[in-house]
């Protein structure tokens, strides 16, 4: 499935709840979107766990 395609579903569900379950639902799907991506990317191996935990500054 390409990325297009996606992005088209995931702007689909968001579209749904805002329409049909107002603005809470519309920041509930959102964020449950945004951690199952981060998963997802946990998953395939394309994320480490250390890059949301070491500095920027590596000069130390």
């Amino acid at each position: 499935m390409s990325t297009a395609m996606i992005g088209m579903i995931a702007g689909m569900a968001l579209g749904f709840a805002g329409y049909f379950g107002g603005f809470g639902a519309f920041l509930l799907v959102a964020a449950l979107g945004a951690v199952g991506f981060v998963v997802g990317r946990f998953a395939e191996g394309d994320l480490d766990l250390g890059d949301f935990f070491r500095s920027r500054d590596r000069r130390r």
